[in-house]
């Protein structure tokens, strides 16, 4: 494995945590697939319903902006953007959480079925070569299913985050961390470690505090 300093933000995840030691695998086999797909300038896209809605949502705002440190911009783009964008914009990873459209949620749930709401997000926003990170804690959302179906017809690869026995979603998925609960509440309370650890490895590899990428 390359990047140590990306890998210490996984060992320090699971000594913290150690019964994530079970999905270690799938997480470095996430970091390892993201951070190809960003090197590639492609694009994540985030779906999940109630609580995993709200980690779709967190885990965008971590990648689009600065998360353990300021995502400076290099000095190249001072005369593109001017001193004062240049000075309070940060570095981004291009992420989409499919929860926050609004208007296009309740003109589906009106106008045609709500449980396709996100897998016709996938189809107007997904691009082969783009990932879907598809959040349930059951793993069995038909919602976050669909999409999934969605992704993998585009040429996306998907990646399922859940619980223990991961549901459909374990089946239907590329890569699958399984957090190991079974209760809704606990489920969640391991996700954030293991999407905080994500981004945290992202941010090492493209905006190392040593040396400030202008991605």
């Amino acid at each position: 494995m390359e990047g140590e300093k990306q890998y210490a933000r996984l060992d320090e995840c699971i000594a913290r945590y150690p019964q994530l030691k079970v999905c270690k695998e799938e997480i470095a086999k996430s970091f390892d697939h993201l951070a190809d797909m960003y090197s590639q300038g492609k694009k994540l896209l985030i779906c999940g319903n109630g609580g995993s809605a709200a980690d779709a949502d967190h885990i965008s705002g971590e990648l689009l902006k600065g998360f353990g440190h300021p995502r400076a911009l290099g000095e190249e783009w001072t005369e593109r953007l001017g001193s004062d964008l240049m000075m309070n914009l940060q570095g981004a990873l291009p992420t989409i959480p499919l929860t926050v459209f609004n208007a296009l949620g309740t003109a589906y749930n009106n106008d045609c079925n709500a449980k396709y709401t996100f897998a016709q997000l996938t189809w107007g926003l997904g691009t082969a070569g783009d990932t879907l990170l598809a959040i349930s804690t059951s793993g069995n959302s038909d919602n976050v299913l669909l999409a999934v179906k969605v992704a993998k017809a585009k040429g996306m690869v998907t990646i399922g985050l859940t619980g223990k026995t991961g549901g459909k979603l374990k089946e239907l998925v590329d890569i699958c961390i399984c957090a190991p609960a079974t209760e809704v509440f606990k489920i969640q309370e391991l996700h954030l470690p293991i999407y905080h650890t994500l981004c945290f490895m992202l941010e090492d590899k493209f905006f190392p505090k040593a040396q400030q990428s202008s991605v």
